[in-house]
C-alpha cells in the first residue's frame, strides 16, 4: 500500500460549513488574508482546504477569540472565479478529497495553514436494495432543484443531473444527502469523517426516516 500523499503549507478556509468530496462550494471573498491567496491557488491549479469552524466566526472580528478548527477537512479546486471589483471575488470550487491536519499554524496576517495528509478516497460500495429510497428520493430533490434553480434564474445550477452510477454508490449518494440536510454542522462533521461509505448511507437513511423525507 502507498504512502498516503502529504501536503505541506495548505492554506486553509475555516467555514461553517462542511465540504463534501464531489459538493460544489460557492465562495464570497473579501478578507485580504484569502485574495492573494484564491488568486494564486486559481493561476497554479493548487487546491487550498476547507475546514469547518469548530469555534469562531468565518469574518475576523475585533476581540473575538481565536478560530478554532475541527482536524479533518476537504481539498477544493477552484472552477471558475469571477472578480467583480477590486477586493471581491466570486468563487466555485469542488471538494476532491478528505485531508487530516497534522500540524496548523496562524500566520501573523489571519491566515490558517496547515501540513496535512489525505485521507483515501472511499471505496465504491454498491447501495443495497434495503437503501435504494434514498436514491430515488434524492433524484425527485435535485430534479426540483434544477426546476426552481431554471425560473428562478434561467441559468446554470450545481445540481446537475447524477448518474446512474453516482445513485448507485453509498458515498456520493450519502454525501449528496448530507449537503442538502437541515443538520448541525457537528453532526455533517461526524458524517464526512466516517471510513464506510456504506455506514455513512445507513446513518442518513435513518435520518431520512426520522424527518419524514423518505419513509
Amino acid at each position: 500500500m502507498s504512502d498516503p500523499l502529504t501536503l505541506t503549507s495548505l492554506p486553509l478556509f475555516p467555514l461553517n460549513t462542511v465540504l463534501f468530496p464531489g459538493g460544489v462550494l460557492p465562495l464570497r471573498v473579501f478578507e485580504v488574508r484569502y485574495l492573494d491567496i484564491v488568486r494564486k491557488c486559481h493561476r497554479t491549479g493548487a487546491p487550498f482546504g476547507v475546514v469547518a469552524l469548530a469555534r469562531g466566526h468565518e469574518v475576523r472580528q475585533a476581540g473575538a477569540l481565536p478560530e478554532s478548527l475541527y482536524s479533518v477537512g476537504t481539498l477544493a479546486m477552484i472552477e471558475h472565479l469571477e472578480e467583480l471589483q477590486a477586493g471581491l471575488m466570486h468563487v466555485r470550487c469542488r471538494g476532491i478529497a478528505r485531508f487530516r491536519v497534522l500540524r496548523q499554524q496562524l500566520l501573523p496576517h489571519g491566515l490558517w495553514t496547515a501540513n496535512v495528509e489525505q485521507i483515501p478516497c472511499d471505496t465504491p460500495v454498491q447501495v443495497p436494495p434495503d437503501l435504494q429510497r434514498a436514491a430515488s428520493t434524492l433524484t425527485q430533490v435535485l430534479s426540483s432543484l434544477r426546476e426552481q434553480a431554471a425560473g428562478a434564474a434561467g441559468g446554470p445550477t450545481a445540481h446537475a443531473q447524477p448518474s446512474r452510477t453516482d445513485l448507485q454508490d453509498c458515498g456520493w449518494l450519502a454525501n449528496r444527502w448530507c449537503e442538502l440536510l437541515p443538520i448541525p454542522l457537528e453532526l455533517k462533521q461526524q458524517l464526512m469523517q466516517l471510513d464506510n461509505p456504506l455506514v455513512r448511507l445507513e446513518l442518513v437513511s435513518d435520518i431520512l426516516e426520522r424527518t419524514g423525507i423518505s419513509g
